[in-house]
């Protein structure tokens, strides 16, 4: 299957990368998608656009004949998200400020993202994986 997935919360997320980061050579594209986590009462995302965006890039990625990574980042319930100093948000890496947002990581580095607004629109997804 093309598609391979990794999952991460904050507290999983620096070994996860490292095994995201040493299998990226191997992949035509690599990509982080930051996500909210779901609610334990009703198994839903408390984020209505990752609610939107999930199955549309799920759709896009697993079309591809291309060998794709995806690392599912999971930022916490509102609360944790909320907070200023979210490890995500003051990552300089990331400096994510909103979710979804879904990353192209390439060279040990983002080459390229899309925001909340934008993280379901499936002409930029594909422009994204192709590396666009």
């Amino acid at each position: 299957m093309p598609l391979k997935l990794l999952d991460a919360t904050i507290s999983t997320f620096d070994s996860v990368f490292e095994k995201f980061r040493a299998e990226a050579p191997k992949n035509k594209a690599n990509l982080i998608v930051f996500l909210a986590d779901k609610d334990p009462s009703t198994s839903l995302s408390w984020c209505p656009d990752c609610v939107r965006a999930e199955p549309v890039i799920y759709k896009k990625l697993e079309a591809t004949a291309d060998d794709v990574a995806l690392l599912r980042a999971y930022v916490g319930d509102r609360p944790t998200w909320r907070n200023p100093v979210h490890p995500w948000r003051v990552d300089s890496r990331f400096k994510l400020t909103g979710v979804p947002t879904l990353v192209r990581w390439e060279n040990d580095a983002i080459k390229g993202r899309l925001e909340d607004h934008e993280a379901h629109v499936e002409s930029k997804i594909d422009a994204l994986v192709a590396g666009n």
